[in-house]
């Protein structure tokens, strides 16, 4: 470590409930860090959530594009009007999430849990899920459903 590197003032065991509004928090790094209920109205463009607590965390109006969630607990989340372009869900758990109105192009899921989630209004061009073309699996589904 550099004697410029600059410390990450988001790593540690608690901050639930935090509210971020109004904040650049470009290239942000959460580790480790119980973020439960908070509030997030900010720019977190390059943002990386590592092993973090997201649970009934909100997102309102932010723009996540070409961030990463790695091993993140977004149960019962919240995300409305929100740009997820290009952004990594790995490990997560999404269970009765809900994203309304949301870009989720370019995006990828690996290995998360969307029990009960819903996913609604969004941009899904080119997302993919397990590696497979959300758009795909739509042409699956219609064809299945009209044969």
């Amino acid at each position: 470590m550099s004697d410029d590197a600059k410390p990450n003032p988001f790593t540690g065991p608690q901050m639930l409930g935090a509210h971020f509004e109004r904040a650049d928090m470009t290239g942000a790094h959460f580790d480790g860090v119980n973020l439960t209920g908070a509030k997030f109205f900010a720019v977190l463009t390059q943002a990386v959530f590592t092993d973090t607590n997201l649970s009934q965390a909100k997102f309102d109006d932010v723009n996540l594009a070409q961030s990463r969630f790695n091993n993140v607990n977004l149960s019962q989340s919240g995300v409305t009007y929100a740009n997820l372009s290009e952004m990594t869900f790995e490990d997560l758990n999404l269970t009765k999430a809900s994203y309304t109105n949301v870009d989720l192009s370019e995006t990828t899921f690996q290995n998360v849990n969307l029990a009960d989630a819903q996913i609604t209004d969004a941009n899904l061009t080119g997302m993919r899920i397990n590696g497979v073309l959300v758009s795909d699996l739509f042409d699956a589904y219609d064809n299945q459903k009209s044969s």
